[in-house]
């Protein structure tokens, strides 16, 4: 990167225009910081957003998968993970500290950070308090809903030991493709009537994938 001019590198260019000037290879190439023999810091970082399906695959990828990349040693694997994790964390606050449909997008982007690229399904709780501020995201569930049960009574026994006054359901498609199934569509139904016996809300079922971030609600499905 010594070889670019000053304004083009990645570093001096974030400090002049700010981050959201950067493409995702810079930006990438500010973590990884040196590159390999042969290769530039800039073309290595193309080369593994290339190799993992852009910046959310990468960050997506498990600790086992990156140990296995030449030059990502336990530094620099140890770094993708913590910025994937502060990313979690920032959104989790602000969902905590104002209503959630105040923020819907950020409801989707926190889930899409936590789901989108899992190789396994999973099914999550968004437990709210009363004002519908997060308490608490659990995994309650994984496999698939077809092939692993979703106990009802599991999901309300949580949400009345979080004193949770009305819940998000959540859950992704590995294949990418986030349209809801029937299958989904029962299980929300199914969900509902058990948690309403209690007096809480199921406010939304979203269901993550690759290629977008689905809402019950939104569809009028709800």
């Amino acid at each position: 990167m010594k070889d670019l001019p000053a304004e083009l590198r990645p570093r001096e260019k974030l400090l002049a225009h700010g981050a959201a000037a950067l493409a995702d290879a810079e930006l990438l190439a500010l973590l990884l910081r040196t590159g390999l023999p042969g290769q530039g810091v800039l073309l290595w970082a193309q080369a593994l957003l290339d190799r993992f399906g852009g910046v959310a695959g990468l960050l997506h990828a498990g600790l086992a998968e990156l140990k296995g990349i030449k030059g990502l040693g336990p530094a620099k694997r140890a770094e993708l993970a913590a910025v994937l994790e502060l990313s979690r964390r920032v959104l989790a606050t602000q969902l905590a500290q104002r209503p959630v449909f105040d923020r819907p997008q950020a409801v989707k982007d926190y889930l899409k950070l936590r789901l989108a690229e899992l190789p396994h399904e999973v099914f999550a709780v968004l437990f709210l308090d009363a004002q519908h501020r997060l308490i608490a995201c659990e995994e309650m569930f994984r496999g698939t809903l077809a092939q692993t049960s979703v106990h009802p009574r599991e999901v309300v026994r949580r949400t009345l030991e979080l004193n949770a006054a009305a819940v998000i359901l959540a859950h992704n498609h590995p294949s990418g493709v986030g349209e809801p199934s029937r299958a989904d569509e029962l299980l929300t139904s199914t969900l509902r009537s058990a948690l309403g016996l209690v007096d809480v809300r199921v406010l939304d079922h979203i269901v993550v994938a690759r290629e977008g971030v689905v809402s019950f609600s939104e569809r009028g499905l709800m």
